[in-house]
Parts: C-alpha cells; sequence; structure tokens
C-alpha cells in the first residue's frame, strides 16, 4: 500500500512555556482514563477542532489539531503523565497521524489523547459532500464533482456504508477462460456497450473466500480481466472460477448498475460521484462522507526504540478507504484478509490444473500480504484503547503488530504490552481487530523484538463487521505470544468471530506432511523450532449471529500449534448451524472447557487427518443442545473427549448458566460497556421461563440472570429494550 507521510509540526515549544503550561494547567481538569492517583500530577493539554492558530494548548487557547499537540505533550511527559482533552467536534485529516520513537510518554510517564467530558471527538479522513445536482430525474440519481482523480471504495450516508452500484449475476451467465469471462446470457452482451468498462469489477463470494477481480475491457461476449489479478483469483483454493461452496457472483462498480436507491457510483477518471437517492429525496439534506485517506493513525517506532506510553480514549475513528483491490492485484483472497499480490510463474493449464491447488501456487504462500488497518500499530509497548470507536471504516479497524507491507510506517510486528478494552467496532470493512502477523517473522523473527506479544482484547463490542470482505473475523490474532482474549462481544458477522492461529501448521517444528505433498518446502523451510503461537486465552466471550455470508470457519476457530492455550467459559449460539469450536489444520495443545453451545450444526471439530497433526487437544466439561461431534480421537490423534454434557434444549444446568452470564461484556472500574451498546439482550434459558442479561446498557451493573419472568417463549432469543 501507498506509505502516507505525516509533515512533522517543526514548531518548538520554549522551555519557558513549557514550565509555564506544566505550572498553570496541571490541576485544569481531570482525565477518567488515567488512574486517579495519577490525575493530581498529571498535565492537561486542550485540543479544539477550529480553534484559532497560534494557541499554545492551554483551555483558554487550545491547539487546533491533534498533530499539534504530539510533541508539546512528549516534552511534557519528561516529568509527568500528559492528558490531551480532546473537544468535541470533527478533526478533517489531510493526512495519517504518525507517533513515533519520539512522540510517546518518557521515563515511564504515559500520554492520554481522550474525549474531553461529555464530548465526542471524531477523527476522520473523509470529507463531506455538498452541492449535489440532478443527474437523472426518472431515476432519482444525483452527481457531484468531486476532483479529478478522487478514488474510494466505500461511501458512508447518515453513519452508515452505502452499497456500490452492483447487480447480482449467476455463474452459469459466463464461462471462464485465462483471460478472464465468455459471456453466455445474452441478456448480458449490453455490457460490452457501456461507458468505464476499466472500472467494473467481478465479486465472488465463495466458501471461505470473498474475491474481487478487475476488469480490463468487454469486446463482444469476451470480458477481458485484469492482470495479475486474474489469475491469483482462479488458481489455489475456493478460487473465483471453481469456489468450494457458495460462489455467489456480483458485478459492480458502473453507473448502469445504479438499480436500487441507496447505491452509488464513482467515476475516478472524471471526478464525478453519482448517488441513487430514494425518490423525492435530495442527498444534500444527508451527511455523505467520502473517505480520502486510507488510514488514520500510525504508532511505530523502531525494535530498539519501540514508541511507548500512549493512550488512546474515548475517540471515534473513522472514515478511510483501503484502495489496494482497485488496482491490478484485485483482491485474491486467501482467507481472513490475507491475499496475493504480484505474479508468480503458472502451470501452462493452471485454470484446470490449480482450481484446488498445485505445487506451483505453493510459491506465494510466505508472501501474501495482509489487509492494512485504519489505525496500526507496531514496534510499539504501552499502548492501549479504551472507550473508542471504530466505525465506518474501509479495511480492518485496528492492526496490532500485522506485517511491515500492511503498515504505512513500513516497520511490522514488535508489539508488545497493547490493551484494548472497552471499544465499539463496527460497519468496517474488513476486521475489527487484527493482531499479529502472516509473514515468516511473524512466526520465526529474525530478531526478537519482532515477537508480538502481551496483547489484551477484553470488553469490546466487535459487530456489524467485514462489510465488504466478508471471510474476515470479527477478532484475528494470529501469531501472537500471551495473548488475552476475553469477555468480547461478537455479533452479526459474515464469517466467524474469533480466530486464533495461522499457517495451517506448515511453520510448526517438523512441519506438515500434508505441506510436504503439496510442495509447500520447495519455497520454505522446514523448522524445526516452535512458533510465536502460544499461551493464548480465549475465554467468556459471547459470540452470536455469526456465518451469515460465508460457510467454512468456526465460531471460534484455530489453526496451527499453539501450545498452553486455552479456549474457556464462551458462550456461542445461532451461527447459522455450522460449526461452533473449529480446530483447523495442524490444531494441537489446545484446552477447550466450558463452553456452552447453543444450535450448531457442529458443535466440536477437529479438520485432522494422519498427515496435518491436528492433534493433541482436550475438549472437556462443555454443554451443547446438539449438534455433530467430529473430533479425531485415538492413535495417532491422541484428542480427547472427556465430561462434555449434551442437554435438551435450552434447560442448561447451573454451570452452564453461569457462563452464560459471565458471558460477553460486563461493567467494571474504569471500563464499562462500549458507548454504542444500547438496550438489553435476553436469553430464556429453560422451561421455568427465567432470564439471562447477556448485555446491558451503559447504566447497566451488568450480565446477571433475572428472576422476573419473560413475556416471551421458552427456549427462544429475542432483543428487548430495557424495563
Amino acid at each position: 500500500m501507498p506509505r502516507p507521510r505525516v509533515l512533522r509540526d517543526r514548531w518548538a515549544v520554549p522551555v519557558a512555556l513549557l514550565a509555564l503550561l506544566a505550572a498553570s494547567v496541571a490541576t485544569a481538569g481531570t482525565a477518567s482514563a488515567v488512574p486517579a492517583e495519577r490525575q493530581a500530577a498529571a498535565v492537561a493539554l486542550y485540543v479544539a477542532p477550529g480553534a484559532a492558530p497560534g494557541g499554545n494548548g492551554s483551555a483558554r487557547q487550545p491547539f487546533a489539531t491533534i498533530d499539534q499537540a504530539r510533541q508539546p505533550a512528549h516534552r511534557l511527559s519528561a516529568d509527568s503523565d500528559v492528558v490531551v482533552n480532546l473537544a468535541g467536534g470533527t478533526y478533517r485529516q489531510s493526512e495519517p497521524l504518525a507517533f513515533g520513537s519520539d512522540d510517546g510518554g518518557q521515563n515511564g510517564h504515559t500520554i492520554s489523547y481522550q474525549a474531553g467530558s461529555g464530548q465526542q471527538p471524531v477523527v476522520t479522513g473523509a470529507q463531506q459532500v455538498t452541492g449535489w445536482r440532478v443527474r437523472d430525474q426518472a431515476n432519482s440519481i444525483w452527481s457531484v464533482h468531486v476532483g479529478t482523480g478522487v478514488n474510494t471504495r466505500q461511501l458512508y450516508v447518515n453513519g452508515k456504508e452505502a452499497p456500490r452500484a452492483a447487480i447480482q449475476v449467476s455463474r452459469s451467465d459466463f464461462a471462464f477462460t485465462q483471460t478472464g469471462l465468455t459471456i453466455t446470457n445474452s441478456a448480458l452482451n449490453y455490457l460490452s456497450g457501456l461507458s468505464d468498462q476499466n472500472h467494473m469489477e467481478v465479486e465472488s463470494l465463495n466458501s471461505f473466500t470473498d474475491r474481487y477481480a478487475p476488469v480490463q475491457s468487454i469486446s463482444g461476449s469476451a470480458i477481458t480481466m485484469r492482470q495479475p489479478a486474474w489469475n491469483n483469483n482462479s488458481w489455489g483454493y475456493d478460487t473465483i472460477n471453481a469456489p468450494f461452496a457458495g460462489g455467489t457472483m456480483y458485478l459492480e462498480n458502473n453507473y448502469s448498475f445504479l438499480r436500487q436507491a441507496g447505491q452509488w457510483y464513482l467515476n475516478s477518471s472524471t471526478g464525478d460521484l453519482y448517488y441513487r437517492a430514494q425518490p423525492g429525496q435530495n442527498p444534500g439534506s444527508l451527511d455523505i462522507e467520502l473517505p480520502r485517506l486510507q488510514s488514520l493513525l500510525g504508532i511505530s517506532g523502531s525494535y530498539g526504540a519501540p514508541a511507548t506510553g500512549l493512550r488512546f480514549t474515548g475517540i471515534r475513528f473513522t472514515g478511510t478507504s483501503w484502495l489496494g483491490p482497485s488496482g491490478s492485484d484485485g483482491y485474491a483472497d486467501q482467507q481472513s484478509g490475507a491475499h496475493i499480490t504480484g505474479a508468480y510463474p503458472m502451470p501452462a493449464d493452471w485454470l484446470n490444473s490449480c482450481e484446488s491447488g498445485c505445487p506451483q501456487f505453493e510459491a506465494t504462500r510466505n508472501h501474501w500480504a495482509q489487509m492494512p488497518a485504519a489505525v496500526q500499530v507496531s514496534a510499539a509497548t504501552g499502548i492501549t484503547f479504551s472507550g473508542d470507536t471504530f466505525s465506518e471504516l474501509g479495511q480492518a479497524g485496528l492492526g496490532v503488530g500485522n506485517d511491515g507491507a500492511a503498515t504505512a510506517s513500513g516497520t511490522g510486528l514488535g508489539a508488545s504490552g497493547i490493551t484494548i478494552t472497552g471499544n465499539t467496532f463496527t460497519d468496517d470493512a474488513g476486521s475489527g481487530i487484527q493482531v499479529g502477523g502472516i509473514q515468516p517473522d511473524a512466526h520465526h523473527p529474525s530478531k526478537p523484538r519482532m515477537t508480538n506479544q502481551n496483547i489484551i482484547i477484553s470488553n469490546n463490542r466487535v459487530s456489524g463487521v467485514g462489510t465488504d470482505y466478508k471471510e474476515t473475523a470479527a477478532i484475528l490474532s494470529t501469531y501472537v505470544t500471551n495473548a488475552t482474549i476475553t469477555h468480547n462481544q461478537c455479533d452479526h458477522l459474515p464469517y466467524d468471530g474469533i480466530d486464533i492461529g495461522w499457517g495451517w501448521g506448515a511453520n510448526d517444528p517438523g512441519g506438515s506432511q500434508d505441506y510436504v505433498n503439496r510442495g509447500t518446502y520447495n519455497y520454505q523451510p522446514l523448522y524445526s523450532t516452535p512458533t510465536t503461537l502460544k499461551n493464548n486465552t480465549v475465554s467468556y466471550n459471547l459470540v452470536f449471529n455469526t456465518k451469515n455470508s460465508m460457510f467454512d470457519g468456526g465460531s471460534i476457530y484455530s489453526l496451527s500449534a499453539s501450545p498452553g492455550s486455552v479456549i474457556s467459559d464462551n458462550y456461542m449460539y445461532d451461527n447459522r448451524h455450522t460449526t461452533a469450536l473449529y480446530l483447523d489444520e495442524g490444531s494441537r495443545y489446545l484446552t477447550v472447557s466450558n463452553n456452552v453451545v447453543q444450535d450448531a450444526g457442529t458443535w466440536a471439530f477437529t479438520n485432522a487427518n494422519g498427515n496435518n497433526h491436528t492433534d493433541d487437544s482436550t475438549f472437556s466439561g462443555n454443554w451443547y443442545n446438539g449438534g455433530n461431534t467430529y473430533v479425531a480421537t485415538g492413535s495417532p490423534h491422541n484428542n480427547v473427549l472427556t465430561g462434555n454434557v449434551q442437554v435438551s434444549g435450552t434447560n442448561w444446568p447451573q454451570g452452564a448458566r453461569l457462563v452464560i452470564q459471565r458471558a460477553g461484556l460486563r461493567s467494571s472500574a474504569g471500563g464499562g460497556f462500549p458507548p454504542a451498546t444500547t438496550g438489553y439482550h435476553r436469553l430464556v434459558i429453560g422451561s421455568d421461563g427465567l432470564c439471562v442479561d447477556v448485555y446491558g446498557n451503559s447504566g447497566s451493573a451488568g450480565a446477571a440472570i433475572d428472576q422476573r419472568p419473560c413475556k416471551n417463549t421458552a427456549g427462544t432469543n429475542q432483543d428487548f429494550t430495557p424495563r
């Protein structure tokens, strides 16, 4: 991805002014994000969007931009904690904010960038679109010129992502060729007469991949696709031409596809944006936001001098669009945001011989790229995000310790002591939270400080993400040591809730015979030492309403050996009768215990064969009310099933009820429910009609068994407003 650069503010704060600020504003307000015992000693700075130029950061003369506070806060942190109070309003960024080694807290002190009391600061990379004119009155299509060369893959209308112009087509309408598609349905012959053909894309929504391939041109019945996107989308596994399941196809991003109200199309060549409004609606009355940045915030130092001591609280991050899939690489998706870029040698008959893998395809595996996040943390320690909102972002929301190619700084991995707590992630195009890398330095780091470790992900609500890249999990944690993923709520998702691990066992000691057979080790080492994936905990999470688009995967899903890792006390339901607890290829040494699984098609699954070492894990003391059990026990796998209890309906015993009660978001000192969480979600847990509050609102004391009778039918799930 292009690496955006912040033009550093060279304004130097005189020493006398720093002393004056320290003396005069030390007691000017407190901040809930700073521990109470340290608030009295914290120095306060102030920022307000639209403030007069030349402010000194005091309450009366605040800075006008967040970037102006960066260096003064760093200098003041030599002697005390610093609180940068952000006034409510919109901070429109012309470039991403960048915090490096010389921007964090010093001498053990913390710099907190946080919402002022009762304020809602919004950091956005979008521009508000105004000046609409009627283009086609009969179809309620409006237009506005936004600038030649401007491009975006997302548009946000009144705080929600609007769908791009698109039509669904049948796979039988086309024949697949090495150069693209041949139209076989005469009803689509009109495509060759359309303008802006090279803006069009083909999307294929498959079993575990969601692929985008750009069109180069259309002549007669021949659709020629851009390279290398077409090649890379047409070989490997679950491909655009041979999906393992699903395979729903769309043609997208052309003016002629504006068929439904709410759709939009941007002609990036001319800079004209089109929006199909509701009949009688004027888009000038709507808040329409056009993303202009590919990321908002990067925190990255070096392995020897990591960025440190930064906290971000109560901020809404919004308004980005990752443009990688709009280029010649398209989005050759492999799983969970990983994708192929660049060209590789292919066999002559690759369209047929490589539709379910081939030896040459294995050359790509160690070079898969990650989806970049809107907010990025790498080569950093002691960083906290709490009470923030990550919404309307055109990619993953928050990326921690991702590969270098997925960061604006170019320095990846190396995240340690990172806390992500009490945040809301919603309406993001990719995962809410994406931790860890996938390339060799992630699993066998060439420098010890590259290791991603000691990551806490707690009390976050991740809901309605994966809007555009539907194969992305709510929370993804790849090669990480000591990750704790606890008390989160993941709901209304196209794919998985929580995914841990990576690599399908190919990078574990001794490798995998499956990948010997595939030819993987012709292109990468066969390792004799363990990866960095170990000692991770996934506990007390509430995961529901998953698998709304994809087929393969699990509510909670694992890959590769993860010694010392535990999946326990989680509650899962409404996963479209697919798999709940899924240990995929190479998963080893996990303890899976005390989980409650409701109404799954398969409650427990190990994707084991004699060659892939999906072995040595234990499923114990779990409760489930039906579904298949596909766990490979006995030699050579030695997975253990013990003490698991199947119940009838939703007549959960007391132990299961306690898990249901405790799973998900909780209220705690300094934490609380994410701001966007409102109302109750209640589950009737038995024929006695008693209810469990799965989550409450910001004033709730937390989930607890409610002894009052529910008014709905026993054994069903319903949403309630507070009573």
